[in-house]
């Protein structure tokens, strides 16, 4: 078992729960498309870094790794879409919400009918894929992670918010960390995911009013006698 592999995967995870969570109440109260998207795209992460977990241990099954590989691939896929519907326009939405669906049904059926062999090294996973595994990815998660970028920066610009901004960058860093596998470039894998979950928080989380929440709830509190 690898130690700093596991607790890492750990730490990630119960960030990532936690603020699915928060983003998941936010979207019950706004209901905006955009916020589901990026709900989804963060549960999405956070059940691919529970399977991160698992291969942390240095165990892996073939339904398991296949199951991950489609995951991070739909993980960048939704938090692209969630830009998009921030434009809210019509035409590129539905575009877009076409290529999704054509490219995620390549994904997995390449999938499918691919034998992944053991690709997870001292916990983390790393390997050669098959072939058609690696385009269907890349196919999926490349434009995506452009489009994701271009969107972003430009609500960035127009806006000049600083949450925005961290948004931004840990959208992208938490993509760019699904994709670390098909350059294997695993070594910055934990580090991507961890920076990348903490900005989000930055950016979702209104730090202020958890704390008014805490003090209310300290003041509702029965006292000890």
């Amino acid at each position: 078992m690898y130690i700093l592999a596991v607790i890492s995967t750990i730490v990630i995870l119960i960030l990532s729960l936690g603020l699915s969570i928060l983003i998941s109440s936010n979207y019950i109260r706004k209901k905006q498309l955009n916020l589901l998207a990026w709900t989804l795209g963060l549960w999405v992460f956070s059940i691919s870094v529970a399977l991160e977990v698992v291969f942390s241990t240095n165990y892996e099954t073939s339904l398991l790794m296949k199951s991950y590989l489609i995951l991070v691939s739909v993980l960048v896929e939704l938090l692209a879409l969630g830009s998009v519907l921030l434009l809210k326009k019509h035409n590129i939405t539905i575009y877009y919400g076409i290529y999704m669906i054509i490219s995620t049904v390549f994904v997995i059926v390449s999938a499918l009918i691919s034998h992944v062999g053991d690709i997870v090294t001292h916990g983390v996973v790393y390997g050669v894929l098959p072939i058609l595994i690696s385009i269907s990815s890349i196919t999926v998660t490349f434009p995506a992670a452009i489009l994701l970028i271009l969107i972003s920066l430009s609500s960035y610009v127009k806006t000049k918010n600083p949450k925005l901004l961290s948004i931004v960058v840990g959208v992208i860093i938490v993509s760019v960390a699904g994709t670390l596998y098909i350059v294997e470039f695993p070594a910055f894998l934990y580090y991507a995911e961890f920076f990348g979950i903490l900005l989000l928080w930055i950016g979702f989380v209104d730090f202020k009013v958890l704390k008014s929440l805490f003090k209310t709830h300290n003041n509702i509190a029965p006292k000890k006698e």
